[in-house]
């Protein structure tokens, strides 16, 4: 009862803890429903995912809890990326893919996902929360949702964007300060014109908008838990703090590095996905760090990179693999996410007694 908040009714969840979608792996139904049974939202990061994927791991995630969970969908954007720029970028991958022993110059039947097919899944499945990246769904899409009474959070890293959600009808935002591991969020602006700390995001995101603000980015304990509240927001999203965790899809050698690795380790990286996103430096984000070319947008260099990523995985070698971690790295641990989610309410209740005086 003690951090109950307003997005903590309104979600129906005991605690202000919200695990972040991360695609690509990591969000596996086992930690997405350990996070909401345990008391918290846990997300499915489903950006990547076919429409028979998501709904597949929509209903074992329902096998493993009836807690209200969220999913979480990339707004598609549109790409203006020339044939040549594509060309360049495949030859400098092709050497990289002769490193790991795969097929050069593959050929990509498609970029991504069809972005209507997976809302109609999520629409049909009727999912207790709907989240989103990268920019704003369509008004029907919106509409069609709430009908459904579909909880809906956008994510926002400038004021500018969360006045946009909230004028657009989304019932939370996800402020996602610079130290947020994995994709920015941003879409009105260039992403390195919108690297606002959460500690700066937040307070400013609370004063503008009259919905519910979850803070986001390098928040991995209590003291972030506590530390967002007083700074108004109503919960708390965090992605890095269950990475390491057993119920964790994250590859073995990633979760080895992020035990490793420190406060300096991460940097922004275009190198990927074409679109900037943060993760623990490897080997490739250096070397595409020098390219001399344009790297083509996401996500066609997101698709354009996927089959060295996964054959990086067979070999175990992180060093070509993305391993997308935020700025509190230090803090991590290899506990359970359950785990997870009971130290950091007791952190964050045993704070705000010693605060008021009461311990």
């Amino acid at each position: 009862m003690l951090l109950m908040t307003e997005l903590t009714r309104l979600l129906g969840i005991k605690y202000p803890i919200i695990q972040a979608p991360m695609a690509g792996g990591p969000t596996t139904p086992e930690l997405v429903a350990a996070v909401s049974n345990a008391g918290g939202l846990g997300s499915l990061g489903a950006g990547y995912l076919t429409p028979e994927q998501i709904r597949s791991t929509i209903r074992e995630i329902r096998k493993l809890t009836d807690r209200p969970f969220a999913v979480n969908l990339f707004i598609p954007g549109k790409t203006n990326t020339p044939d040549e720029t594509i060309q360049k970028m495949t030859e400098v991958l092709d050497g990289y893919r002769e490193k790991l022993g795969i097929a050069v110059s593959p050929t990509l039947a498609k970029y991504e996902e069809s972005f209507a097919e997976q809302v109609q899944v999520i629409l049909e499945e009727n999912v207790p929360v709907f989240s989103f990246t990268f920019g704003l769904p369509s008004s029907d899409i919106m509409e069609a949702m709430k009908q459904r009474g579909i909880l809906l959070v956008g994510t926002a890293t400038t004021v500018e964007e969360a006045v946009q959600l909230e004028l657009a009808g989304v019932h939370a935002i996800a402020a996602q300060g610079s130290e947020a591991g994995g994709h920015r969020g941003t879409f009105m602006k260039k992403a390195e014109d919108s690297l606002i700390g959460t500690i700066a995001l937040v307070p400013q995101i609370a004063d503008r908008v009259s919905i519910p603000v979850i803070a986001s980015g390098g928040i991995m304990d209590g003291r972030g838990l506590v530390a967002s509240l007083v700074l108004g927001a109503s919960a708390v999203q965090m992605g890095t703090a269950f990475l390491a965790c057993p119920e964790s899809g994250a590859h073995a050698a990633f979760k080895q590095r992020i035990m490793q690795s420190d406060e300096a380790s991460t940097a922004i990286t275009y190198a990927y996905s074409g679109k900037a996103a943060r993760g623990i430096q490897t080997e490739f984000m250096k070397e595409l760090k020098s390219y001399e070319g344009v790297i083509p947008e996401y996500p066609i260099q997101n698709a354009m990179t996927r089959d060295i990523r996964q054959a990086a995985a067979r070999a175990n070698n992180p060093e070509y693999m993305s391993m997308w971690a935020g700025q509190g790295l230090r803090l991590a641990g290899e506990r359970t996410a359950a785990g997870t989610v009971e130290l950091v309410m007791e952190q964050a209740e045993a704070l705000v007694g010693k605060m008021s005086g009461r311990s």
